[in-house]
């Protein structure tokens, strides 16, 4: 019998605005008008501002350990600029532009890592999940919440977030097999930051990228420069016109880097070579989007310093809303469990005993039998 190829392929990368701020025209022109574009600026100065100041926040020991977004804000925001409202935003921790640009509160964000559980309250109509820490986990929400839109004949799809190191995990495996097999319209995006804690990529995967690992499901898959926010925006509107007309997931390997430490519980200058971080930082995905604006007469001096001081004010507003909430009460954790409460959580609140639930109060031993 002869040797034949079975298969072959290509992926793809996207590029279209580089580090200097110049612009590929034929690839970008009317991807994102002008004044969305000025608009994505100054959201993005806003979150690295949140971002600073909650970094501050955990060194002051006004909060717990956090994880630092500085450097990676132009994946989930170019992603949810892109998406629907409908469409559902999965995430783990590093998404805090895409979140705030739905919607979400920015306080919200705070909360959680305060420790206040009042911070994964979310308005469903957002549709956004509450933060992902174990590593993969969310995978496979995203493809139950597709599926479930899909079976009630809903249009709406699913992004979820995920670094490279979670492409490691088996749940990672099972969500791509089951969106694959099943044919549904979950977007797969990995943040390829570089490093899974102290854990490089080339470890953590031997294929020259991460996006083959898509192959092997038969899903479409391609890379995008992840500081570059209308390659990411790109990316995402063409994998969610493919969700929508298919039913089909795509997986979008989006290559970036974090500046800051995985959390503040970490210190990266134990294993990253500071040569590798100063050549990211003139790769950062806000000075780039602030060189474009500027070459186009959209953004100046002038209105940088404006944005500043008004993206302090807003983000010390935030912490004054979330350092004075209400104090929580002791029954405030079985008020967001169910939409109907069970009788037996009713009792928990009632009594804040769980010692003699589902049990028959016959069986119960009495003080004589209590050691029998």
């Amino acid at each position: 019998m002869p040797i034949s190829s079975v298969f072959e392929t290509t992926i793809e990368r996207i590029s279209i605005l580089e580090p200097d701020g110049s612009f590929d025209e034929s690839l970008g022109a009317g991807l994102i008008p002008d004044d969305d574009a000025v608009q994505l600026y100054r959201h993005m100065m806003l979150c690295r501002q949140f971002d600073e100041i909650a970094f501050k926040l955990q060194r002051s020991g006004r909060m717990g350990t956090y994880p630092e977004n500085r450097g990676q804000e132009a994946t989930s925001l170019g992603a949810a600029y892109a998406l629907n409202k409908s469409d559902w935003l999965v995430t783990c921790y590093r998404e805090n532009a895409g979140l705030f640009w739905r919607g979400l509160p920015m306080e919200k964000i705070l909360l959680h890592w305060m420790g206040d559980e009042r911070g994964n309250h979310i308005d469903p109509d957002l549709h956004i999940t509450p933060l992902a820490i174990p590593i993969g986990t969310q995978m496979l929400h995203a493809v139950g919440l597709a599926w479930a839109d899909k079976y009630r004949g809903e249009s709406s799809l699913s992004c979820t977030f995920f670094g490279d190191g979670a492409t490691s995990e088996g749940d990672f495996h099972e969500a791509m097999n089951f969106a694959a097999n099943l044919e549904i319209p979950t977007i797969f995006f990995c943040q390829n930051n570089g490093w899974a804690i102290s854990v490089p990529t080339k470890i953590q995967c031997s294929a020259p990228t991460i996006a083959q690992r898509a192959l092997a499901y038969g899903m479409r898959t391609i890379q995008v420069d992840g500081n570059d926010i209308f390659a990411v925006v790109k990316a995402v509107q063409n994998a969610a016109d493919h969700a929508r007309k298919t039913s089909q997931p795509s997986f979008i390997e989006a290559t970036t880097y974090r500046l800051g430490d995985h959390t503040t519980a970490d210190d990266a200058r134990r294993y990253r070579d500071s040569d590798e971080v100063d050549s990211w930082q003139e790769r950062d995905p806000i000075i780039r989007l602030r060189k474009y604006l500027e070459k186009r007469d959209l953004w100046d001096e002038s209105r940088q310093s404006a944005m500043l001081v008004e993206a302090e004010k807003t983000v010390s507003d935030v912490v004054k809303r979330a350092e004075e909430i209400e104090t929580p009460t002791q029954s405030d954790m079985f008020d967001s469990m169910f939409a109907t409460m069970p009788e037996n959580l009713k009792a928990q609140r009632r009594t804040m005993r769980t010692s003699s639930l589902g049990q028959d109060p016959s069986q119960l031993p009495t003080p004589n039998t209590a050691r029998a």
